[in-house]
């Protein structure tokens, strides 16, 4: 399947043929220039990369709620001071993924 984008706002179409109208800015057809092999397979590549950084940043959130009911759950000093720990490493768990996700979305890299 062949990969077009729109030359007004960046928007990646996966398909036979470009679209009759963008979905994002409405440009027709005749605005989206397909992609080479090369540049189609890198839109892939970060596709997969940002997806995968969007499920670190989803476990992120998990273990931050697991942490926060450990410290309601305020077993003892020594369980608190792991879920506090923890939870210090899950914000920045997931500001780094978020972080990179917005580094890639800044270079187009977000297909």
């Amino acid at each position: 399947m062949r990969k077009w984008k729109c030359g007004v706002c960046g928007y990646i179409h996966d398909g036979d043929e470009a679209p009759a109208r963008c979905p994002k800015c409405g440009a027709g057809t005749e605005k989206f220039a397909a992609l080479d092999q090369k540049a189609a397979g890198l839109v892939e590549r970060s596709r997969h990369t940002n997806a995968l950084h969007c499920r670190l940043a989803n476990l992120g959130r998990k273990m931050e709620q697991v942490c926060k009911d450990g410290i309601e759950d305020n077993l003892d000093p020594g369980c608190v001071d792991v879920f506090q720990k923890a939870l210090a490493h899950s914000y920045e768990i997931m500001k780094l993924a978020m972080t990179e996700m917005q580094a890639h979305m800044g270079k187009g890299k977000w297909g």
